[in-house]
């Protein structure tokens, strides 16, 4: 995996002279992560790794960690500070070295306020700009080990899917069955952790795309609106189904889902090489427009899924990316109903040289296993 992470860097830094920048500046991310290999959640410490256009990378870092970098990074070139000394004074001669005083910066897109006045202070004389004009690109084309772990964490959704961790009985809008250990279906079917919050709407609750979970009581007929995930290798799943545990379900429900599951296959149909993004939008949306729904469909058709559950590419209206082979993104349609239910269909695909591939394979039906 070494050599993949240098690959990265090598064709990242060939992109900076296109992007007319010197350096990256990156932290604690899954930028810093996909260049170097350390993950690393942010902190209060400048922990700060450079990319310059034409010199090998360097980490700037705290003391505790030289060692820590030293075994789980490729980057050789690591240089620490004390708790006591000023660490701008280390990133002021990592700038005299590369000629970064009065040249243009790519910064990490989510670096804290802390430390990006921390760059302007010492280096007043440079420009600053976000890393993800030579990154997004990058990252969007997975490479084969990507897609193999994103192929992973969907099969471990799939197994979660077939076993919800909710049966016939009373339940809770968590989703999960009174006396059921603290743990989400995705966690046991193998995945390393949750990739984000799990979504459970029932009934009226399904109506609010991002409800998350509560207390709410699931009733006989109820649709649940089930959004879950697990990170597998640091890359996650995300699948969405819409069923109805026991009873029957409302008017206009079934129609609902029907409308839903044909736009979702519009959708996946639509995702091929060379198309734009928002083709595969419109695509699932004018099957949701032709049953009378489309003021219900409220959010794009689909997001990017990488080291980030959210990424490039939108799918979605504007966007004429066109798309290529090695892009992972969602394909999720929905229909909201306030006050009534909601539904939502999601898998992820992944684009290839004749079309696309589902990473997810479990039962769109509504009725739950």
């Amino acid at each position: 995996m070494t050599d993949a992470f240098a690959e990265r860097t090598r064709r990242c830094q060939q992109r900076l002279d296109a992007a007319d920048a010197d350096a990256l500046v990156l932290f604690p991310s899954t930028n810093l992560f996909y260049l170097s290999g350390f993950r690393e959640h942010p902190g209060e410490r400048h922990l700060l790794l450079f990319v310059p256009e034409d010199d090998d990378p360097v980490f700037v870092v705290p003391d505790m960690y030289g060692e820590q970098i030293a075994d789980e990074s490729w980057i050789s070139d690591v240089r620490t500070w004390s708790d006591g000394e000023d660490p701008l004074s280390l990133v002021e001669s990592v700038a005299d070295e590369f000629g970064l005083h009065g040249g243009h910066l790519l910064v990490d897109d989510r670096m804290w306020a802390l430390f990006t006045q921390g760059l302007r202070r010492t280096l007043p004389d440079a420009t600053f700009g976000l890393a993800s004009e030579v990154l997004d690109h990058l990252r969007m084309r997975k490479d084969g080990g990507e897609i193999e772990a994103l192929r992973t964490a969907g099969e471990v959704a799939d197994r979660a899917r077939r076993n919800p961790g909710t049966r016939r009985g009373r339940h809770r809008d968590d989703g999960v069955r009174t006396g059921r250990r603290d743990r989400s279906p995705t966690v046991d079917a193998g995945g390393d952790e949750l990739a984000f919050d799990t979504i459970v709407g029932s009934g009226p609750n399904g109506a609010k795309p991002h409800h998350g979970y509560g207390d709410r009581e699931i009733g006989y007929g109820d649709p649940v609106v089930l959004d879950f995930g697990a990170f597998v290798g640091g890359y996650p799943g995300d699948q969405t189904r819409t069923v109805v545990f026991a009873g029957d379900p409302p008017e206009r429900y079934e129609e609902v889902h029907r409308a839903v599951l044909e736009a979702e296959q519009a959708g996946v149909e639509a995702a091929q090489s060379g198309v734009t993004a928002e083709s595969v939008d419109r695509a699932a949306r004018e099957v949701i427009e032709s049953y009378g729904y489309g003021d219900e469909f409220i959010h794009r058709t689909g997001h990017g899924v990488g080291l980030d559950v959210h990424e490039g590419p939108y799918i979605v209206e504007g966007n004429d990316l066109e798309l290529e082979p090695g892009m992972v993104f969602s394909v999720e349609p929905g229909i909201y109903l306030p006050g009534e239910f909601g539904v939502r269909i999601e898998d992820l695909v992944v684009i290839t040289e004749d079309g696309c591939e589902r990473l997810n394979d479990s039962p769109r039906t509504w009725q739950a296993l």
